[in-house]
C-alpha cells in the first residue's frame, strides 16, 4: 500500500511540472487541474513535504493561464481584437508582447494578406505613383481630384522656463524615449542636434488608397537601424473609420525585401492621421529599397472614438518634444500620438508616442498625462497628429 501511495505521489509531481511549464503556454492549466486533485488525494493520506511539493506546484500551473488571460481580456468574455487571432495564440501574443518579445510572427503573414485581399476585392479604390493619381489602367489623371491641400499643423516655438518645469513635472521618468543628450558621440554615430539628417523624400512609391482617403503628405526617412514611409492622410470618407496599411519594401527588379503592417483603431471623419512603416535595414541589406508600396484598407472602428472629448498638444522645449493629453471624458483612454520633426521642408524623424498615467498605454478620466521625445537629427519645427479612443481590456 504503501509503495503504491508513493508511486502515485511520484506520478503527481511529474505531472504538476509538466503542467506548470507548459501553463506558459497557457495549455498547462489542464494537466495542472489533474495533478491539483492527485495532490488533494495525497495530502488526505500523508500532510508532508512530499505531497505539498507537488501541490503548490500544481496551484502555480493553474494561477499562472488565469493570470494570463486576465492580463489579455479582463474579467469578461474573449472578444476579436485587432490582430484577430483565436483566444489561445492572442493570449500568448499579448502576454508575450508586454514582456517585450517579438510576437509578430504570430499574425504578420496573415495581416498582410488580409489587407492585401481588402484592398484586392474593393473597387472604391484609387491608385497613387510618387504623388500623382493615377485612373484604372495606370494613367496620370487631374491632381485636382483628391483635393491635396491643408493647412499643416506646425507646433514650433520655444517655451518659457517657467513653462518647460511645469510639463517636465508631468513626465514620466522611466520614459522609454532616448535623450540626444545621452547619445554617445564618441561611437561614431551621426545622430545629435546639430546633425542634419537624410533627404529621402523623393524615394519613389506606388499605392492603392479608399476613395475618400486623402494623402497630405509623404515622406521617407531613415537612420542607422531603420527607415521608414510616412503618410499624413485625412478621412474625408464621410464616417468614422478604422485603417490598415501594408507597407512593402522592394528592390530595383521589384522584388519583395520587407513587409511591415500598421493599424490606426479609429479615425473621426474629417481629421488627419498618420501611418509610419518600418524596415530594418538588417533585411534590406544593409541598403535602401529602390521603391516601396502602400495598400491601405477602411472598415468599421471597434473601438469608441474619443478624439473630441481627448485635448493633444505637441510642443518644442529646446531640443525635445513634449506631447501632453488631456482626457476630459469619463472613460479611461487610449491616445496614439505621431510626432513629426521637419528640418525645413524635410522630415528628419517621427515618433510614435503614448501618453499614459495608468497601466502601460492608457490616461484616467478627467485627467493629464504628458511624454517626450527627442529627434536624432537637427529640426526646426514639428507636427502633431493623433486619435484617441476608449480602452477597452486595459
Amino acid at each position: 500500500m504503501r509503495g503504491n501511495f508513493m508511486h502515485i505521489t511520484t506520478i503527481a509531481l511529474i505531472i504538476s511540472i509538466l503542467g506548470l511549464i507548459t501553463s506558459f503556454g497557457f495549455v498547462g492549466i489542464i494537466p495542472s487541474l489533474i495533478a491539483f486533485v492527485l495532490n488533494i488525494l495525497n495530502l488526505k493520506e500523508e500532510q508532508s513535504i512530499r505531497t505539498t511539493r507537488p501541490l503548490a506546484i500544481s496551484l502555480a500551473g493553474i494561477l499562472l493561464p488565469l493570470v494570463m488571460y486576465l492580463n489579455s481580456y479582463g474579467i469578461g468574455l474573449p472578444y476579436e481584437k485587432p490582430e484577430k487571432l483565436g483566444m489561445l495564440t492572442q493570449i500568448i501574443y499579448d502576454n508575450y508582447s508586454r514582456l517585450g518579445f517579438d510576437m509578430s510572427g504570430l499574425y504578420s503573414k496573415g495581416k498582410d494578406q488580409e489587407i492585401a485581399a481588402t484592398v484586392k476585392a474593393s473597387s472604391d479604390m484609387y491608385y497613387i505613383s510618387d504623388g500623382v493619381v493615377l485612373d484604372d489602367d495606370g494613367a496620370k489623371i487631374d491632381e485636382s481630384v483628391r483635393e491635396s491641400s491643408f493647412d499643416k499643423a506646425s507646433d514650433d516655438g520655444q517655451k518659457t522656463s517657467k513653462e518647460k518645469n511645469k510639463i517636465s513635472k508631468e513626465l514620466d521618468p522611466e520614459s522609454i524615449f532616448e535623450s540626444i543628450d545621452s547619445l554617445d558621440e564618441s561611437s561614431g554615430n551621426d545622430y545629435g542636434a546639430d546633425k542634419k539628417g537624410a533627404s529621402d523624400d523623393d524615394m519613389p512609391s506606388y499605392g492603392g488608397l479608399p476613395i475618400g482617403t486623402l494623402i497630405l503628405g509623404q515622406y521617407f526617412r531613415e537612420d542607422d537601424h531603420n527607415c521608414n514611409p510616412v503618410l499624413v492622410l485625412q478621412n474625408k470618407t464621410g464616417n468614422d473609420c478604422r485603417f490598415e496599411c501594408l507597407f512593402t519594401a522592394r528592390d530595383e527588379e521589384g522584388n519583395e525585401l520587407a513587409t511591415s503592417n500598421k493599424t490606426v483603431e479609429v479615425v473621426k471623419d474629417g481629421e488627419k492621421f498618420v501611418f509610419e512603416g518600418r524596415f530594418d535595414k538588417d533585411e534590406l541589406g544593409r541598403k535602401l529599397p529602390a521603391m516601396y508600396e502602400f495598400l491601405i484598407s477602411k472598415r468599421e472602428p471597434y473601438e469608441d472614438n474619443l478624439y473630441d472629448e481627448v485635448t493633444v498638444l505637441g510642443e518644442v522645449v529646446e531640443n525635445s518634444a513634449f506631447v501632453t493629453a488631456m482626457n476630459t471624458s469619463k472613460k479611461k483612454a487610449k491616445v496614439d500620438a505621431y510626432v513629426l520633426f521637419f528640418d525645413g521642408d524635410e522630415l528628419v524623424d517621427c515618433i510614435w508616442m503614448i501618453p499614459q498615467n495608468s497601466g502601460e498605454v492608457c490616461i484616467e478620466p478627467g485627467s493629464s498625462a504628458a511624454i517626450k521625445g527627442d529627434a536624432y537629427y537637427k529640426f526646426d519645427r514639428i507636427e502633431t497628429y493623433y486619435t484617441a479612443y476608449e480602452a477597452v481590456g486595459e
